[in-house]
């Protein structure tokens, strides 16, 4: 087999499940990762429909099951604390949720074994010559490699040196989410809350931690002149922004000011006409980063099944295995993006008509007679990318399931 080499950049989620499925087929991985390990804790992810059938090919799906949230749902409340109306579990966390750091944890244990894991490094420059790319590292010593996958998320520096300046492809929604842990104050147990006050969108939900409440903050911003790393100076922009809100909204302040876990980023889209480039492949946010409602954990985890299900159809070839790539993820990466371009207003809208109009569209699409109907549009839009069984055009005595649910040592 041809390209048998192929380094990966981002250890998160769709570096790892992308690495999953080369070694299955036989190919060498290399997952280079910036931060110095793997990044732990993170926002809830969910599954549907196929995304849910990728889980299950792996293996994992009931090591995944042993970790999930298990959430029964969140309550809206007003600014004394007294629910509006309840949203069920379906809404937010799908057939199976899981933080994204147990995930990412769950699939490096189900990798490291195959994949050579670099951490603390990043890629500084690629040079494609004719049998491969030539790769620099800002502390490795330089390497060749048949093959990359750009799986570094949103701000891909893989996209960046391939396909030119995330200013090309990135589109600003107008909004911005700040996330992180405090104490569980409120005892939530498997249960999320929401209060809204226009412009501004709060949640604080406990999972399978009941001592840990996970607390995720929405505004109207444009992107900051502040480097974004800027911890202490983000934190002070947020209190200033959230403060004098209702409910338990000061608590709240106080523990993001005691928070160490602080994540922020502006809302934004990446919007690409293609996804691979030469000997260069991107995978997940790299590719087409959609942001939240955009069902982009699930499909990053096909995108990798789907890329290197190719590659073995076509024995390595990446320019037959990235046309037909390309060709499958889009409508996927398209249904996403279209998803989740209204994610920021209908989190926070900024007036309160925004904000009765919402509410209202939330007691209907979760009312008994429309609830089912979501619950298939939801559904619908995880499907869009078919599950192929790869496996059966390179060994046709095996049947699907032994192929497409290989054995898997258990996850410690």
């Amino acid at each position: 087999m041809r390209n048998k080499n192929i380094l990966i950049s981002g250890a998160s989620i769709a570096g790892p499940a992308t690495a999953f499925w080369l070694n299955h087929y036989g190919f060498s991985t290399t997952v280079v990762e910036q931060a110095p390990r793997l990044r732990e804790g993170g926002q809830a992810v969910d599954f549907r429909g196929a995304q849910v059938e990728v889980l299950r090919r792996t293996g994992l799906l009931d090591e995944v099951r042993r970790h999930e949230t298990a959430m029964r749902g969140h309550r809206v409340l007003d600014a004394r604390g007294r629910d509006l109306f309840r949203l069920p579990a379906s809404l937010f966390a799908g057939e199976v949720e899981i933080l994204r750091g147990d995930l990412s944890r769950i699939l490096y244990q189900a990798t490291k074994d195959e994949t050579e894991y670099v951490f603390g490094d990043r890629i500084t420059s690629m040079t494609e010559t004719g049998d491969g790319v030539q790769v620099t590292f800002a502390h490795g010593a330089p390497r060749k490699y048949d093959l990359v996958v750009g799986a570094d998320g949103m701000h891909s520096g893989v996209r960046a040196l391939a396909f030119g300046p995330e200013s090309r492809f990135r589109t600003d929604m107008g909004y911005a989410y700040a996330g992180f842990t405090m104490p569980n104050h409120l005892n939530l147990e498997h249960e999320g809350l929401m209060y809204n006050v226009p412009g501004r969108g709060v949640s604080v939900s406990s999972h399978r931690n009941r001592d840990e409440a996970s607390v995720g903050l929405v505004l109207p911003m444009e992107p900051l002149d502040e480097d974004r790393h800027d911890t202490e100076r983000l934190k002070q922009i947020l209190a200033e922004r959230f403060g004098g809100l209702g409910w338990e909204v000061p608590k709240l302040i106080d523990g993001l000011r005691e928070a160490t876990d602080l994540f922020f980023s502006p809302l934004c889209q990446i919007h690409l006409d293609r996804y691979t480039r030469g000997r260069v492949a991107l995978a997940g946010d790299a590719g087409w980063g959609a942001g939240p409602g955009g069902l982009g954990t699930g499909l990053a985890m096909i995108a990798g099944y789907v890329l290197a299900g190719e590659l073995a159809a076509a024995d390595g070839d990446h320019r037959v295995a990235f046309a037909r790539y390309e060709e499958q993820v889009r409508p996927g990466a398209e249904a996403g993006l279209k998803q989740a371009k209204n994610a920021g207003p209908f989190l926070a809208p900024k007036t309160r008509k925004g904000l009765w109009v919402r509410n209202g569209m939330h007691r209907a699409l979760t009312s008994k007679l429309l609830g089912g109907w979501l619950d298939k549009m939801e559904v619908k839009a995880a499907n869009v990318v078919a599950i192929k069984d790869y496996a059966l055009r390179t060994n046709s005595t095996a049947s699907s399931r032994d192929i497409a649910a290989p054995q898997r040592k258990a996850v410690s």
